[in-house]
């Protein structure tokens, strides 16, 4: 595969560098939701989301799990800077899937502020250990939790009103009121 047609895939954790490798392409879970990188692909900066990095190299898949972090895309590298990295040969299932068992426990009675850093540690973890599961293709419980700290607290959803003003066309982005090219000058 000629360096043009790659992307190098780097992924640092606080020991280290876990992965390095020139791939034809990247896939990766932010906050925001999975995303693809290929080459060529435009500068990114994004909060990475803990889950599984998949990646192509050779005609060959790869995945990892990752923890959170934050992942930079720039001139065809894609670096992930997260607390953890695992590969599927690394998972003890037996480890995972009793911790597991007990974080859930622990979360199912929590009796606690549901702010509580405690509770979002737990729910860190489990997040974590799901990840690792679902690595090695022992799917997770359905119950994995989500953390919401970045949700806005007493969130609602926009009136209808609202829904329909954001559907029309903004004015401002369109050339009506110009001559020429579609950025407004003389073509």
């Amino acid at each position: 595969m000629a360096a043009s047609e790659t992307i190098l895939l780097e992924i640092v954790t606080p020991t280290g560098v876990a992965l390095r490798e020139h791939v034809s392409e990247v896939t990766a879970p932010s906050v925001a939701g999975e995303f693809g990188v290929l080459p060529g692909h435009l500068p990114l900066l994004a909060a990475l989301r803990t889950g599984l990095v998949s990646y192509r190299k050779d005609g060959q898949d790869g995945r990892v799990a990752v923890h959170q972090g934050f992942v930079e895309v720039a001139h065809d590298v894609a670096l992930l800077i997260t607390e953890r990295c695992m590969k599927k040969d690394d998972v003890d299932v037996v480890r995972v899937r009793l911790r597991l068992k007990e974080v859930d426990q622990e979360l199912d009675h929590w009796q606690g502020d549901l702010t509580d850093p405690k509770r979002r540690e737990l729910i860190e973890e489990e997040q974590w250990l799901a990840a690792q599961l679902e690595l090695i293709g022992d799917a997770p419980p359905p119950t994995v939790r989500e953390d919401t700290r970045f949700l806005q607290d007493h969130a609602e959803a926009p009136s209808e009103a609202e829904m329909v003003e954001y559907q029309r066309a903004d004015e401002s982005m369109t050339d009506t009121h110009t001559t020429g090219g579609p950025f407004g000058g003389a073509d």
